[in-house]
């Protein structure tokens, strides 16, 4: 059989679109830290006998979200005590695993673990950070480049529930926050912000974060998030009762949202002494939306070059506030939509220009603390019970498909390179339409 020029013209065709469109999920967040993937023909309906390509065995069970460069994923997880960074190819197979530390604490009925961190990568080295404090850089062959204890740097950790801040990873930097203090009364309320050579692990700054929390409210398990629109690039961290914006160079504070617990500007309801801050921003260029926790409100901010000192209350930096918020999922916003995930499985979603509220659906009964994912036209939203619910992006609620993996799931979809990967607490599975 001969195959005729303009049948091999249409398949190179196709292999280099597939080629331009594939990309890489560096950090927790993807490519850009906002959930979104822009690769094209990504599987929306899976089980035993369909669309998985492989299943593969972890040693133990965390939310951790994998990342993945090129043909290579990288994931953490706990196997008993020990806390672990793995390597997979692309076709699941194990390509090393590194005992980083030990120590690992169960949370919440084993809800959570010192594995709770994603890692994060840029195709040369991956950075780890656990809960035990231990923060490491290994080669993506799994050499150990660099080792340290954070609280033996910054101090010790006294946070409830474990520290699950993922640090984040830009040009050659990392960026963590640590955001906690006792809940016993005491005066304590100084988080950290810290910038490091992602190469050395050495401090490039350390600026302390003081604020007026209380009691839980001073522990944040949110991570930080990078802001860029081109004009300005900023860090934002958020927990203790307010947002606050660094300058990446200097890591000066740039400006801070408060009035987010109550009685205040945002929060009419009673002064809440549990109020702690799970899920973090959503960020997209010109837009800041804030969640805070609970019953508690989201404030959709403004970015502007004005922006600096204490917006609380300055309208010129505020879209829209809500009484509504996601308590651990991160708001994802897309095409003008912000979609939001609450824990119960329903989903919220508004117009980003003016905050009017478009729908308020049910998903699934199961509690949801993995984050949404958006690709080619669908969310995917993944169930603590395994159901993985995907639904139709735009202004109206249409569920496509509901897929039931019956593993517990709270990490984040993830998608590169034309696969959707989906961690469980038993196993790492890639999924794509065959």
């Amino acid at each position: 059989m001969t195959n005729s020029p303009r049948l091999i013209a249409c398949t190179a065709l196709v292999l280099l679109t597939s080629i331009a469109q594939a990309e890489n999920w560096p950090q927790w967040r993807g490519p850009k830290g906002d959930g979104i993937s822009h690769e094209k023909g990504i599987a929306t309906t899976w089980g035993p006998d369909k669309n998985i390509l492989w299943r593969t065995e972890l040693p133990g069970s965390a939310g951790a979200t994998p990342v993945v460069w090129d043909d290579r994923i990288f994931l953490t997880s706990n196997d008993g005590d020990d806390l672990l960074l793995l390597a997979f190819n692309t076709s699941g197979k194990e390509l090393w695993r590194q005992l980083v530390c030990s120590g690992n604490q169960d949370a919440r009925s084993g809800e959570g673990n010192s594995a709770s961190p994603s890692p994060a990568t840029d195709g040369k080295h991956v950075w780890v950070f656990f809960g035990t404090g231990v923060l490491a850089c290994y080669t993506v062959d799994g050499k150990e480049v660099w080792k340290f204890d954070v609280q033996d740097r910054y101090g010790k950790f006294d946070i409830q529930f474990g520290m699950t801040s993922t640090p984040v990873l830009h040009n050659g930097h990392l960026y963590l926050q640590l955001i906690h203090g006792s809940m016993r009364g005491g005066d304590y309320r100084v988080g950290k912000v810290i910038k490091l050579d992602a190469a050395t692990g050495k401090d490039i700054w350390v600026v302390d974060r003081v604020t007026e929390a209380e009691f839980e409210c001073k522990h944040s398990y949110a991570s930080p998030f990078l802001y860029n629109d081109g004009q300005q690039q900023f860090l934002v961290t958020h927990g203790a009762d307010c947002t606050a914006a660094y300058d990446l160079k200097t890591g000066k504070e740039l400006w801070r949202l408060n009035g987010l617990n109550g009685p205040a500007k945002y929060n009419p309801g009673e002064f809440d002494p549990t109020f702690r801050f799970v899920a973090s921003p959503g960020v997209v260029p010109g837009t800041i939306v804030v969640p805070t926790a609970k019953k508690g409100p989201m404030v959709a901010l403004k970015i502007g070059a004005g922006i600096q000192g204490d917006i609380t209350g300055n309208q010129e930096f505020v879209r829209w506030f809500d009484s509504k918020t996601p308590d651990v999922s991160i708001p994802l916003i897309h095409d003008g939509l912000v979609y939001c995930l609450q824990k119960d499985g329903r989903v919220f979603t508004y117009e980003l220009e003016s905050g009017k509220e478009l729908y308020f659906e049910r998903t699934h009964t199961s509690q949801h603390r993995s984050s949404p994912t958006y690709a080619d036209g669908h969310l995917y939203l993944c169930a603590k019970d395994g159901m993985c619910t995907v639904l139709k992006a735009g202004p109206k609620f249409e569920i496509v498909a509901q897929n039931d993996l019956r593993e517990p799931i709270t990490a984040s979809p993830v998608v590169s390179n034309g696969v959707l990967y989906l961690r469980t607490y038993a196993a790492l599975y890639a999924i794509g339409n065959k």
